[in-house]
């Protein structure tokens, strides 16, 4: 069993006899997603901590999203609770990089993928194989990909 998962369910049992209404509903919701996933396919099986972190890294991100549409709505108290369960997921997830770390590492990509002659807008997709395995968990695809096309363009 993943050792994460053990760790997502002891954290709700947990918030449970705290009486923490909103930390168990978010882990409950996180553990019926990955719960989810085992049952996907043809067969049932046992999530590995790596995949654990892909659905709990999903569920942060759709907690964003929501949160970003309930503000345009405006509906800030739905968006303030989804920031909070967001909060409560960045927990079990990697150390986020900041703008600063991720910005050096997309300009040491560029400065790499001109090298190999790839220019200009054209060179997104070279840049993006450099930086993605450097960066990994630690910052969204989106995130990268805005950041490559800033630096690109500049």
């Amino acid at each position: 069993m993943s050792t994460l998962k053990t760790r997502l369910q002891d954290d709700l049992t947990a918030a449970i006899k705290g009486r923490d209404e909103l930390r168990s509903a978010t882990l409950r919701m996180t553990l019926a997603a990955i719960t989810k996933e085992e049952v996907a396919g043809t067969t049932a099986r046992e999530l590995s901590d790596a995949e654990v972190l892909t659905v709990i890294t999903r569920e942060a991100k759709k907690r964003r999203e929501a949160a970003e549409a309930f503000d345009r709505g405006d509906r800030p108290e739905q968006a303030a609770r989804e920031r909070a369960e967001g909060e409560v997921l960045a927990e079990y997830l990697p150390q986020q990089l900041s703008d600063e770390e991720l910005d050096a590492v997309v300009t040491e990509a560029v400065a790499q993928a001109r090298e190999s002659g790839a220019e200009g807008p054209r060179a997104m997709g070279a840049v993006m194989k450099i930086v993605k395995p450097k960066v990994g968990d630690r910052a969204e695809g989106g995130r990268v990909a805005a950041a490559v096309k800033r630096a690109l363009a500049g």
